[in-house]
């Protein structure tokens, strides 16, 4: 009886180990299943944020294609143009003395900016005080920002005639701070 019993218990024991496997089998392919949906879905979510990526790409490149067609008419280098730092620093101040000039204002100080903080990128900036009309101003902004080379107003600061004492039809004071970007013209 003992061998009977003896080789009942090793049949049972054979039994679970094969039920232990094969459950073991069973949970590692869910397992996998789960990973694999996991992976697709994560796969889908790429292309959908690729298709809205290339969505927004074509749309910059259509406002840039815009704004260059819108530009045609700017001529000239988009760099303020110098041998040195120091004669860009001169062509944009002569720039801003034209602009004012144009608008009929008339150019208080100016200042020019060759170690600002950019300045190791190649930047200069320049800082100008002018007595403007309010047309005037608005003219002189427009053309700081739309014509060539690209100039940039990074700090503007305006006072109403009132403020230093003049009739409400008087000229403003303006402070401007405009930045541009040298390139070597060798």
């Amino acid at each position: 009886m003992q061998t009977f019993s003896h080789s009942l218990n090793l049949g049972r024991r054979q039994a679970l180990a094969v039920a232990s496997y094969l459950g073991a089998v069973i949970a590692f392919l869910a397992i996998s299943l789960v990973l694999i949906a996991d992976l697709r879905n994560k796969a889908a979510e790429v292309e959908a944020a690729q298709a809205r990526l290339d969505q927004l790409s074509e749309r910059s490149r259509a406002s840039l294609s815009a704004s260059i067609a819108s530009n045609a008419g700017v001529s000239g280098s988009p760099f303020l143009d110098g041998k040195t730092i120091t004669i860009a620093g001169a062509a944009l101040q002569q720039r801003i003395e034209t602009a004012v000039a144009k608008a009929a204002g008339a150019l208080m100080s100016s200042q020019v900016e060759l170690d600002g903080p950019d300045a190791k990128n190649g930047f200069v900036g320049l800082t100008a005080s002018m007595e403007v009309s309010q047309p005037a101003m608005q003219t002189i902004l427009y053309d700081i920002e739309a014509g060539m080379p690209y100039l940039f107003v990074d700090k503007l600061s305006i006072q109403s005639p009132e403020v230093f004492g003049e009739a409400e039809t008087g000229r403003m004071r303006m402070t401007v701070g405009v930045v541009g970007q040298w390139r070597s013209s060798d």
